[in-house]
């Protein structure tokens, strides 16, 4: 499988809470509204229709409001929730299909979860936290201490290995949280709105650490939120909730400069464009300058891009990858011209 295959896909999933779901499945397909589900049939639309691919080694954001189904969607990965209807793969794997044992050894090896608000054992030190999901897999205690211990400075907490949780702050608790997720070496990890109990700068502190590990290690990443900078600044790819229904999938540069309705365009009318549509997503692809004099780099913000641009006044100048290969070029009149809000007519 390549990095750019789905290692997770979701097909088809529903999710109807109540006494009778299957009886209500033929009327939520045919439209009926989560309200009138609620009022007439006394059932609550969790999911609705969701089609989601998420490549291997890619960070994938489900975003939405409270009540839109982002937290039911992330649990029924593990199948800590089973689905009404729909099918959920993980390589070739189908997760509906796994016996009680499989799906065990599943949830100890394949998939890690980090959870908002810690779920760190009281009484467990530091270290005998970030090393119990070792102990679950059936590591030595030796070993699931070294391997903890090497995770637990990688998130800035050596020295606190014999703490106790409460002896802690909120963001200290966080990364015990996501050492403990990391140190299983599960391709997996799902974040159900793992920062949003954390102060902002703790928050963005969090962020960027996860994006760091990210660049490094490429695991396979579900982050649940309900904070749109967030989801812009975290997801390669983010799918927006509503009611249990998707409303738009792409990446950040998409949603925000094509809004696919009013209630995309209501969550994206305030964004700082400059800071999170990339130099990527606004290059003119044709037409390639010969040379890479003067190039930058595809993935900075236009606002770091601007001041680079501006002596070079109208004049294109090139853009490049990672590996130094010359992919675009950009002017600075394209930079201002998306930093434009959208409007209606610039909708797919």
């Amino acid at each position: 499988m390549s990095d750019s295959e789905a290692l997770i896909r979701i097909e088809h999933l529903y999710k109807i809470f109540g006494s009778r779901p299957q009886t209500k499945l033929s009327l939520v397909k045919q439209g009926i509204s989560k309200q009138e589900l609620l009022e007439e049939h006394h059932h609550v639309l969790g999911l609705s229709d969701i089609n989601l691919e998420i490549p291997k080694g890619s960070l994938q954001v489900v975003m939405g409001l409270s009540g839109s189904g982002k937290s039911t969607l992330i649990r029924h990965i593990n199948r800590l929730i089973e689905p009404t209807a729909g099918e959920i793969w993980v390589g070739s794997g189908d997760v509906l299909k796994m016996e009680k044992v499989q799906l065990r050894e599943f949830r100890r090896h394949r998939t890690a979860m980090v959870f908002q608000r810690f779920a760190l054992l009281p009484h467990r030190t530091v270290l005998e936290n970030v090393s119990y999901g070792l102990n679950i897999q059936g590591i030595a205690k030796d070993e699931a201490y070294k391997r903890a211990e090497r995770w637990i400075e990688r998130v800035g907490l050596a020295g606190y290995e014999q703490h106790f949780p409460a002896k802690l702050s909120g963001g200290m608790q966080q990364r015990v949280g996501l050492a403990r997720a990391l140190a299983t070496d599960a391709d997996i990890l799902l974040m159900d709105e793992a920062f949003s109990a954390l102060d902002p700068l703790i928050r963005t502190d969090m962020q960027n650490i996860l994006l760091d590990l990210q660049e490094e290690l490429h695991r396979t990443i579900v982050f649940i939120t309900h904070d749109l900078d967030e989801a812009l600044k975290l997801g390669d790819q983010i799918a927006i909730l509503r009611d249990g229904g998707m409303v738009q999938q792409g990446t950040a540069q998409q949603i925000v400069m094509k809004p696919a309705d009013d209630y995309i365009m209501d969550f994206v009318r305030d964004i700082n464009r400059a800071r999170v549509l990339r130099i990527r997503g606004v290059m003119a692809r044709e037409g390639l300058p010969e040379n890479a004099d003067g190039a930058i780099p595809e993935h900075i913000s236009l606002e770091d891009a601007l001041p680079r641009l501006a002596s070079a006044g109208h004049e294109a100048v090139p853009v490049q990858n990672k590996q130094g290969q010359v992919v675009g070029s950009i002017t600075v009149e394209a930079v201002i011209q998306a930093m434009i809000r959208p409007d209606h007519d610039n909708r797919n």
